[in-house]
């Protein structure tokens, strides 16, 4: 394999992991505060796709962009409010099951409103753009990609560490309870979250599909369970974490196929999780607890 051959393959696999990690960002957030694995969020991904579908009709990409968006903040808030907030002072496991419900009830839905048969994702002009940087030749959206996750996590983790929002929010995260009686006001701080896990998710669900050019009801699940295992990987609850965990799984999926061994790809990422959870069961960046006597 010649040098810009591997570059080439390094730059794909960075690529792919940079879509990754945004939308186990979503993972990691909501699983920080509210101690929850949002399932239905690889199925919020997915619908994010279509919106931009029926929004590329309509109106020309820098319109559309921003209402696909919009649109996928108030899908993901609408079903916090409807599924997980009257279940705030349920057993953990009813909110769970909650959570597979709506991943079920989008995918249903979505083929009751779009039909099983893959559409095609539209051409956004700008991304598809090819661009030759040395011997590396790819289009905009791969270079892009890392460079836009790299932006966007920085910016989370200084609004987390330097604004009154993520203060609540890691307060909130640390002691439920105490936030509240310290009056944090909890629905909003939650609904913040899944504004921002559901904005992240848009955006890569944007730089995911340009490159793969389809989307069908069932799209949005085992990019879901992979960015899933990432969140795992990085340590679930930590926003770097996250990230790094994205990119692992975008350079070891791509380093297998690049070697021929395509097949195994997805079994890459189950393989990874099951070492990781016997090896270090917090993840890389994951605290260690103690359980108090």
């Amino acid at each position: 394999m010649t040098l810009s051959v591997f570059l080439q393959h390094c730059l794909t696999g960075i690529s792919l992991g940079g879509a990754y990690a945004l939308i186990a960002i979503g993972y990691t957030m909501v699983y920080g505060i509210l101690r929850l694995i949002n399932f239905a969020h690889g199925d919020i991904f997915m619908m994010a796709g279509y919106f931009m579908i029926f929004a590329m009709v309509s109106f020309p990409w820098y319109v559309a962009i921003p209402l696909v968006l919009i649109a996928t903040v108030l899908l993901g808030v609408f079903i916090e409010r409807a599924a997980y907030k009257p279940l705030r002072n349920a057993p953990r496991m009813s909110i769970m099951i909650s959570a597979i419900g709506v991943s079920y009830l989008l995918q249903n839905l979505a083929t009751y409103l779009f039909t099983a048969l893959p559409r095609g994702y539209p051409t956004i002009p700008i991304l598809k753009k090819i661009f030759q940087i040395g011997p590396l030749s790819a289009s905009l959206v791969t270079f892009i990609t890392p460079v836009l996750t790299l932006a966007l996590v920085y910016l989370l983790v200084f609004l987390i560490n330097h604004s009154k929002v993520g203060m609540a929010m890691r307060a909130v995260s640390r002691d439920f309870e105490t936030a509240q009686l310290m009056g944090i006001k909890i629905n909003r701080v939650i609904t913040i979250t899944f504004a921002i896990g559901s904005l992240l998710a848009a955006v890569g669900s944007i730089l995911y599909f340009t490159d793969r050019m389809a989307v069908f009801p069932f799209s949005g699940a085992l990019p879901g369970l992979k960015c899933f295992v990432a969140a795992v990987l990085g340590g679930i609850g930590s926003i770097p974490g996250a990230m790094v965990g994205g990119f692992i799984l975008g350079l070891g999926e791509t380093a297998l196929v690049a070697l021929g061994y395509s097949t195994f790809s997805d079994a890459f990422t189950f393989v990874l999780l099951i070492l990781m959870l016997l090896i270090r069961p917090t993840g890389l960046f994951g605290e260690k607890v103690t359980d108090k006597v």
